[in-house]
């Protein structure tokens, strides 16, 4: 059943949308939202607008997880006035995140944004150094005495495209690729596989981690390999490289389910649905915790189907009425707290490229 944006190379860049106040001296953040801008002994401004940096670890254009934290970005400066300063194009890894942590934390703005779990390590490692900044990791799972974790449950709704999946696929055999194996990412697989198990046991997956959110080629080409082994749906948890994938299921003639955002409007002819997980609501969540008093170290807050705004199965006009209505009924069970979402996967691996 079929239907019918590059990265750079030139390393981390910083962007300032709205320029931190007191520019050219040094800045004082207070965590009661007060920033002050001493010139050597005395203070010479005094502002209540609030202040927000954010890391982010990849291309802002890659239509996927970066560019989710970019957005909340600016959603964060001009719905709560902010000012607004990011570091993007950092490495996936914890020395470079830790320094592009501590560039910005020398800015010291009031809230600072580690966009990924994968910063979870490095912001743990710097928050201590820096008592006065409240410090957040989306899709982490790290705390500490100014240091909480924002988390987009997209575990619940990659459950929720396994299980249309299985009730989809035609041969039995339905795929996932990934990138890199970072926290979210390994839950995600292990929830879609959940679904696909829940609805339909007697169908096989293959699942892969390419090693590169980014790589189109690489994407295309297990793609091409699940294909192969007669996967007729897809799961692609991917950034830029989900172009590759895209371009093999129009070659073949099968179906894409995609994540973090929506899919279906720009390729109607692939995508029969998305596992919507809109990883920026965590970063903007956190911005109005702060903003309003309600925000607290030492604490993970989670976001899920509840919130459909943020989590939900966004399905293709034309898919049956029958599957539906089966994942309708699946996610009101799991936001009842009915049915727990698996997070842990143990089973077999595909590895397309094992006979080169």
């Amino acid at each position: 059943m079929q239907r019918g944006r590059e990265s750079s190379d030139d390393g981390p860049q910083q962007i300032t949308r709205g320029a931190m106040p007191g520019a050219g001296c040094r800045l004082t953040v207070a965590m009661a939202h007060r920033l002050r801008c001493r010139s050597s002994e005395t203070m010479t401004t005094t502002s209540t607008q609030l202040t927000v940096a954010m890391v982010l670890p990849g291309d802002v254009d890659d239509d996927g997880f970066v560019q989710a934290g970019d957005e909340a970005l600016s959603t964060i400066e001009h719905e709560l006035g902010a000012a607004t300063r990011s570091i993007e194009g950092v490495a996936s890894e914890t020395e470079s995140l830790a320094t592009a942590i501590r560039d910005l934390a020398t800015e010291r703005p009031d809230l600072l944004i580690v966009h990924g779990g994968q910063g979870s390590a490095a912001a743990a490692d710097v928050a201590p150094d820096h008592p006065d900044i409240a410090f957040v990791v989306t899709q982490g799972s790290v705390t500490g005495p100014n240091l909480a974790s924002y988390v987009v449950l997209q575990e619940q709704s990659a459950f929720l495209a396994g299980a249309a999946a299985g009730l989809l696929t035609e041969s039995d055999v339905v795929g996932h690729i990934s990138g890199i194996r970072v926290p979210p990412g390994l839950k995600g697989r292990a929830a879609y596989a959940a679904g696909v198990a829940h609805t339909n046991p007697d169908a096989t997956l293959l699942t892969t981690f390419a090693g590169d959110q980014d790589d189109a080629d690489l994407a295309r080409r297990v793609a091409e390999a699940q294909i192969e082994r007669s996967a007729d749906t897809i799961f692609t948890m991917l950034n830029t490289g989900r172009s590759g994938a895209i371009t093999a299921a129009d070659e073949h003639g099968i179906d894409l389910f995609g994540n973090v955002g929506t899919w279906y409007p720009d390729h109607p002819e692939t995508f029969v649905g998305s596992a919507v997980a809109d990883v920026g609501a965590d970063a903007i969540a956190a911005a109005r915790d702060f903003e309003n008093g309600d925000w607290q170290a030492d604490r993970i807050v989670e976001i899920g189907l509840e919130e459909p705004e943020a989590v939900r199965l966004s399905l293709a006009p034309d898919v049956p009425d029958d599957v539906r209505e089966r994942v309708d009924a699946l996610a009101e069970r799991i936001v009842a707290g009915k049915l727990a979402v698996e997070t842990d996967y143990d089973g077999p691996e595909f590895a397309p490229f094992d006979a080169e």
